[in-house]
C-alpha cells in the first residue's frame, strides 16, 4: 500500500499524491452486493439547502458492507480486495462455505485466498471476529461493537485501530484511535488486526477538480465574507475577524460541544487529546 507521486508535468500533478492501489485484485464489484446511493446536494425534503459546500460529483452505487459477522460456525474464504468509493478503507469479499458472498472492511495485511472466521471459540488472528471477552489483552482491534448485535461502530477508517488494554468485571477498557480511553461491554465484537490503507492520510488530491469529483463543492472562509453573512466577516482590508468561530457562533477551538450528561459519558475513563 504505496503512495504514489507524479512528475509537475502540470500544476495538478505537482502536489498530487494518490495510493498506488497495488493491494486491488479486481475492479468490478460484485453486482448482488450493490446498493442505489441517492444524493441530496445538501438538501432537505423540502429542497432547502441545510448543508453548505456539498453537491455534484461522480456517480456512485453503496457496497453493503458486513459490519455485523454474525455468520457463526462458517469459514470464510478471500475471494478479491476492492476499492470502495464511499469509505477510506479497502473492502473484502469474502464467500463462506454455504455459497454465500459478503462484503468486510479488508484488514491490514489480508491476502487472496486467506480463511477467516468469526464467533466464540475462534482463534484471534487477523480478520477474525470474536468477543472482546476471548481476545488476548494487548491486541489491536477494529470494527469495534459499542452494544452487542450493533454492529461495527468504532475503527472503522482507514488505518485504524484500538488497543485492548484490560478487562474489569463486565468491562473491556479500550485505548481508541483517537486517544480516548472507554469501557465496551465485553460481550461486544471487534475483529483482530487494524484497518487496511494506513497510508490514506498521506494522500493529496493536487487540484480542486478531485475534490469536485467527490462531491465538494468551494469552501468560502468566514473572515471574507460580509458581516451579515458570518461573524468573522467585515472590517478594512485584511481584518483578522475575531475569535474563531461557526456561521453560528459556536466557538471553534478549545470550546467543548460534548453533553456533560450524556449517558455514555460514565464509560469514558479519559478524554481524547486535545
Amino acid at each position: 500500500m504505496a503512495i504514489r507521486k507524479f512528475k509537475p508535468v502540470t500544476p495538478g500533478q505537482r502536489h498530487k499524491a494518490i495510493s498506488a492501489f497495488t493491494e486491488i485484485t479486481c475492479s468490478t464489484p460484485e453486482k448482488s452486493l450493490l446498493a442505489p446511493l441517492k444524493k441530496s446536494g445538501g438538501r432537505n425534503s423540502k429542497g432547502k439547502m441545510t448543508i453548505r459546500n456539498v453537491g455534484g460529483g461522480h456517480k456512485r452505487m453503496y457496497r453493503v458492507i458486513d459490519f455485523l459477522r454474525e455468520k457463526d460456525n462458517y469459514t470464510a474464504t478471500v475471494k478479491t480486495i476492492e476499492y470502495d468509493p464511499n469509505r477510506s478503507a479497502r473492502i473484502a469479499l469474502v464467500a463462506y462455505a454455504d455459497g454465500e458472498k459478503r462484503y468486510i472492511i479488508a484488514p491490514n495485511g489480508i491476502k487472496v485466498g486467506q480463511v477467516i472466521s468469526s464467533g466464540p471459540g475462534v482463534a484471534p488472528e487477523i480478520g477474525n471476529t470474536l468477543l472482546l471477552s476471548e481476545i488476548p489483552l494487548g491486541t489491536l482491534v477494529h470494527n469495534i461493537e459499542l452494544r452487542p448485535g450493533q454492529g461495527a461502530a468504532m475503527a472503522r477508517s482507514a488505518g485504524a485501530y484500538a488497543q485492548l488494554t484490560a478487562r474489569e468485571g463486565k468491562h473491556a477498557i479500550l485505548k481508541l484511535p483517537s486517544g480516548e480511553v472507554r469501557m465496551v461491554l465485553v460481550t461486544c465484537r471487534a475483529t483482530v488486526g487494524t484497518v487496511s490503507n494506513p497510508d490514506h492520510s498521506q494522500e493529496s488530491s493536487g487540484k480542486a477538480g478531485r475534490s469536485r469529483w467527490s462531491g465538494r463543492r468551494p469552501r468560502v472562509r468566514g473572515v471574507v465574507m460580509n458581516p451579515v453573512d458570518h461573524p468573522m466577516g467585515g472590517g478594512e482590508g485584511r481584518a483578522s475577524g475575531g475569535h474563531p468561530r461557526s456561521r453560528n457562533g459556536i466557538l471553534a477551538k478549545g470550546f467543548k460541544t460534548r453533553n456533560p450528561k450524556k449517558t455514555s459519558k460514565k464509560f469514558i475513563l479519559e478524554r481524547r487529546k486535545k
